[in-house]
């Protein structure tokens, strides 16, 4: 009965332990939420695993990896995150936990003088490993309420735990309480300084991987910015080409004017109306990029039935760069130039723009109608683009926001998607 009651103990255990480990490699890589298909083949894997070693009498390293190897599969092959990012994490998850597991048990034998916790087989020793089981599910509801925790925050906090753990292990060798091998005080010592140096390198690679994605956002700003300016330009281009001609388009309307040909006059102003009407149709902000780029998108929800509504209130003379302006509207507005225009019915189909100076502060918001539902993956919206660079222009735009010390949200409703950005501008004298 006793050994029934520790294999169902320690498997209960080590599922709890691996479902936490599971949720952290999904926050730390952001990576798909897993599904319930891999937390039946994890908790499968587990039982199976502790059930092996219990059997055998194997030592607890095995135990460690298996797991760790559990969870990189789980998390890699069928979750979709990086294998080797997620069996680094799964490793250290593991020896982490079998490092505070013990301190745990180490600790509560020291203050009430009983070595027995140290024991897995004992009652006491069964209360040390589900009191950390408990803390385990604590530091996982912790996390899942604070889905707006920063990367820095986060090694923060494993930078404070991993150096509380090694002068808890330090304090633990100079204590007389409860008889310790040097020889595992050491071990545990030298994992330690181990798990400190493993959150050092992963802080590390998360900063690289960051630069990385910020040279690709960079290049996919100057993309946009290359492809709107070159857009302005030739429209520019068509304009002084209209100009240019005036005078010849008012000597043709002058002679069939004279001879009272009504029709074809009318007929030949038709013709020169587009270049003319696109132009009288501007909102002038100041800033003839942004003009141009609120404009141009008109014209494209114009030729796809879609409701387009601006109101803009648009500070001069700011440090905001058109780069930074082009990269936040411009994918804004195509992000709801696409979802508008999938809506079946024309008359549902509208794009909303709002820009707004409040004291020092410009707001961006972009409403759009929607027919297909965006997605979610770890709290962060997916694109249903497959190729190029698409999926990367809410990231371009808050990147440029975060220059200004701004940010970019979005919400929706049952019909409504909004995309909102707030940034901070400093007026600049033109002297």
């Amino acid at each position: 009965m006793r050994d029934w009651f520790l294999l169902c103990s320690g498997i209960a255990a080590g599922g709890v332990r691996s479902l936490v480990g599971l949720f952290l490699i999904f926050r730390l890589l952001a990576c798909k939420k897993p599904g319930r298909k891999e937390l039946v083949i994890l908790l499968a894997g587990v039982g199976t695993l502790f059930t092996a070693v219990f059997l055998m009498k194997l030592e607890n390293f095995y135990r460690i990896a298996g797991e760790a190897l559990l969870l990189a599969a789980c998390a890699g092959r069928l979750g979709g995150a990086d294998l080797r990012m997620s069996l680094f994490i799964g490793a250290f998850y593991e020896m982490g936990a079998a490092f505070w597991q013990f301190l745990l048990a180490a600790w509560a034998g020291v203050l009430l003088h009983s070595p027995a916790f140290l024991d897995c087989e004992t009652g006491s020793g069964q209360l040390a490993v589900w009191l950390f089981q408990l803390l385990l599910l604590i530091l996982a509801w912790y996390l899942w309420k604070r889905p707006e925790l920063t990367g820095k925050e986060g090694f923060r906090l494993a930078s404070l735990l991993a150096l509380a753990g090694f002068l808890a292990v330090v304090t633990l060798s100079q204590q007389r309480a409860l008889a310790i091998s040097q020889d595992t005080l050491y071990m545990w010592t030298i994992l330690s300084v181990v798990l400190m140096m493993s959150i050092l390198v992963f802080n590390i690679n998360r900063q690289y991987e960051a630069e990385k994605e910020l040279a690709k956002l960079k290049s996919l700003q100057a993309e946009l910015l290359e492809r709107e300016y070159t857009t302005l330009n030739n429209a520019y281009t068509m304009n002084a080409r209209l100009f240019h001609d005036f005078h010849n388009h008012m000597g043709v309307l002058r002679l069939l004017l004279s001879h009272k040909k009504m029709e074809e006059a009318m007929g030949y102003l038709e013709e020169l109306e587009g270049p003319v009407k696109e132009m009288t149709d501007t909102l002038w902000t100041g800033d003839e990029t942004i003009d141009y780029l609120i404009n141009s998108k008109a014209v494209t929800a114009r030729e796809n039935g879609i409701r387009y509504e601006v109101q803009v209130e648009f500070p001069r003379h700011t440090n905001l760069q058109r780069a930074d302006l082009c990269a936040i509207l411009g994918n804004f507005l195509d992000n709801a130039l696409e979802a508008a225009g999938k809506v079946p019915k024309k008359e549902q189909r509208f794009i909303g723009l709002t820009i707004r100076r409040i004291h020092q502060m410009l707001v961006i918001k972009v409403e759009n109608s929607f027919w297909i539902p965006p997605v979610k993956e770890a709290g962060t919206l997916k694109t249903s683009k497959k190729e190029g660079l698409h999926g990367l222009g809410l990231k371009s735009a808050q990147t440029a926001a975060e220059k200004y010390e701004g940010m970019v949200q979005t919400s929706y409703t049952e019909n409504v998607f909004r995309a909102v950005a707030t940034l901070c501008f400093q007026s600049v004298s033109m002297e």
